[in-house]
C-alpha cells in the first residue's frame, strides 16, 4: 500500500505521530521479499512495533478510526469494520489477494472468524473457514474435543432461563446432592466473546434472574474445582515449537510466567495434551492459547481454546520473562515461507531460557465511590514493581461489574522467584489503587 508523504498529511494528522515507532525513527527493519507477506488483523500497537521490527512485509486491517494514526506512522493500512460476516466478507480476502498477502494474523476473538475466511482464500483452502469456527463457537470447540477423546466438562446451550435453571438441578442431581445441602455452581459463557468477558458463575437459581435477555443464548457449563492455567503453544508444520505455562493466581485478576516447578512438573501431560488438542482440531500452524484444570485426582480437564494472543498482556509478560516478541513468534509460524530451521532457531529454551518471572494484575476499584488514583506504596515500593498502565478515574461512582467484570488497567512485576511472585499477586487483591 502506498505511504502517504509527510507534506500530504494535515495537522489533524500529524498529531497523531508517535515519535517511538521504528517507522518514525527510521529504525525499521528492512523487509526481506522471499519471506511471508502478513496482514495484521485488529488494532494492537505493540503488534505493529513488533512488525516493524521484523523482517515480514506487512499490513494492517482496522477500523476506519485508525486511519490517520497509520497515516502519520507510515503504517500500511486497509481500513475495514469487524462486522459479522456477511455477503461483503470476501471483499477484503481478495483485496488482500491482490495486494499479495500470504497469510491473515487475528489480534483479538473478534477477528478469528475473519482470519479463517481471510487465510481459506489466500491458502485456497475452504476447510480453514470451518477451522476458525470451532475455535469461535463454544459449544461446538467442546464437542469437537469430546470427538478427539478429549476430557471436559458437562455442558449445554441455554436459550432461555428455564435452561439454565434445569441445567443446575439436573447437574446437582447427578452430583447426589440432598435437600438441604448448597448447589454446586456452574457456569454460563457467551458463545463467541474472549476470555471472561460474559462469564458469570451461578451459586444460587436466583441469580439467572440477573442475566439480560440480550446475553442469550449461552453456554452453560459444570463447575471443576481444580488449578486452572493456560497455555499459549507455538505450532509450525504440525509441531509444537515453544510452549508457554502461564499460571493463574486468581483468575480475571493475576497471572505469571513462566510457571511455578509444582505446575511445571505437569509440563509432559500437558504437551500430551496439546499435541491431541492439534491433532484433533487439525492445526497445522499458528498460535493456540488453550485453558485446562487439573483435579484432585490429578486428571486434566480441556476448557476451551483460542487461536489468538491471549489477554492479560500475556504476550508482553512473556517477552519481559524470555526477551523475544510473542508476536513475531506469531508471524513466523503462520508465514507459509518460514523454514523449519528459521522457527527452531527463534525460540529459547522452556523454562530455562527465561531471564526472570514477568506477572501482572488486573485491578478492579474496590470502593463504590473513588475520586483518584493512588498507587499503594506496598506495590510500587516492592522491588519486583516494574510498571503500570493505571489513569485516573473518569467518573467518581463505579459502575456494577457485569459477570466477571472488566480491569481498570494492569500493574505489572518482575522478578526472579515464583514463590515470591505468586504471593506479591495475590496480596494486591487487599489493596486500593482508586481511592
Amino acid at each position: 500500500m502506498a505511504i502517504t508523504p509527510e507534506s500530504e498529511m494535515s495537522p489533524e494528522v500529524l498529531a497523531w505521530r508517535d515519535p517511538e515507532m521504528p517507522s518514525v525513527k527510521g529504525t525499521e527493519k528492512p523487509k526481506d521479499p522471499n519471506k511471508g507477506y502478513i496482514a495484521l488483523l485488529g488494532w494492537s500497537v505493540n503488534a505493529i512495533k513488533a512488525a516493524q521490527n521484523f523482517d515480514r512485509r506487512y499490513i494492517v486491517v482496522a477500523p476506519e478510526w485508525a486511519t490517520d494514526f497509520c497515516k502519520a506512522n507510515s503504517i500500511p493500512f486497509i481500513a475495514w469494520d469487524f462486522i459479522r460476516l456477511n455477503d461483503r466478507s470476501m471483499e477484503i480476502a481478495t483485496r488482500l489477494k491482490e495486494e499479495g498477502v500470504d497469510v491473515a494474523i487475528p489480534l483479538f476473538e473478534e477477528t478469528v472468524e475473519w482470519s479463517g475466511a481471510i487465510n481459506s482464500v489466500l491458502m485456497d483452502s475452504p476447510r480453514m473457514y470451518g477451522q476458525s469456527i470451532l475455535f469461535r463457537d463454544k459449544a461446538l470447540m467442546k464437542r469437537r474435543a469430546q470427538l478427539g477423546g478429549i476430557r471436559v466438562g458437562i455442558f449445554e446451550e441455554a436459550h432461555e432461563k428455564e435452561d439454565i435453571i434445569r441445567f443446575m438441578k439436573r447437574v446437582n442431581q447427578t452430583l447426589l446432592k440432598l435437600d438441604g445441602d448448597p448447589d454446586d455452581p456452574i457456569h454460563v459463557k457467551a458463545f463467541d466473546k474472549a476470555g471472561c468477558l460474559g462469564h458469570r458463575m451461578i451459586r444460587t437459581l436466583e441469580e439467572i434472574d440477573n442475566i439480560p435477555n440480550e446475553e442469550y443464548p449461552l453456554l452453560m457449563e459444570s463447575h471443576l474445582s481444580g488449578w486452572e492455567f493456560a497455555v499459549e503453544a507455538w505450532i509450525h508444520d504440525g509441531k509444537i515449537q515453544f510452549l508457554n505455562i502461564s499460571e493463574y493466581v486468581t483468575l480475571g485478576y493475576s497471572v505469571f510466567v513462566p510457571a511455578t516447578k509444582e505446575l511445571e512438573s505437569w509440563r509432559n501431560a500437558i504437551t500430551k495434551q496439546i499435541e491431541l488438542l492439534i491433532k484433533t482440531f487439525d492445526i497445522k500452524f499458528g498460535l493456540i492459547h488453550p485453558e485446562y484444570f487439573v483435579t484432585a485426582d490429578g486428571e486434566m480437564y480441556f476448557g476451551e481454546i483460542a487461536y489468538r494472543p491471549p489477554g492479560f498482556k500475556a504476550f508482553e509478560l512473556i517477552e519481559r520473562a524470555y526477551g523475544f516478541s510473542a508476536y513475531q513468534a506469531s508471524m513466523l509460524v503462520f508465514d507459509p515461507k518460514s523454514t523449519k530451521e528459521e522457527v527452531a532457531a527463534f525460540f529459547p529454551k522452556e523454562v530455562e531460557g527465561a531471564k526472570g518471572y514477568a506477572g501482572c494484575f488486573g485491578v478492579y476499584p474496590r470502593r463504590r465511590v473513588v475520586s483518584k488514583l493512588e498507587m499503594p506504596k506496598e506495590c510500587v515500593d516492592h522491588p519486583y514493581f516494574d510498571s503500570h498502565e493505571l489513569v485516573a478515574p473518569t467518573e467518581e461512582t463505579v459502575p456494577d461489574r457485569n459477570a466477571f467484570g472488566t480491569h481498570w488497567g494492569l500493574v505489572f512485576f518482575f522478578g526472579d522467584d515464583p514463590i515470591t511472585m505468586r504471593d506479591l499477586l495475590k496480596s494486591q487483591e487487599d489493596l486500593d489503587f482508586y481511592v
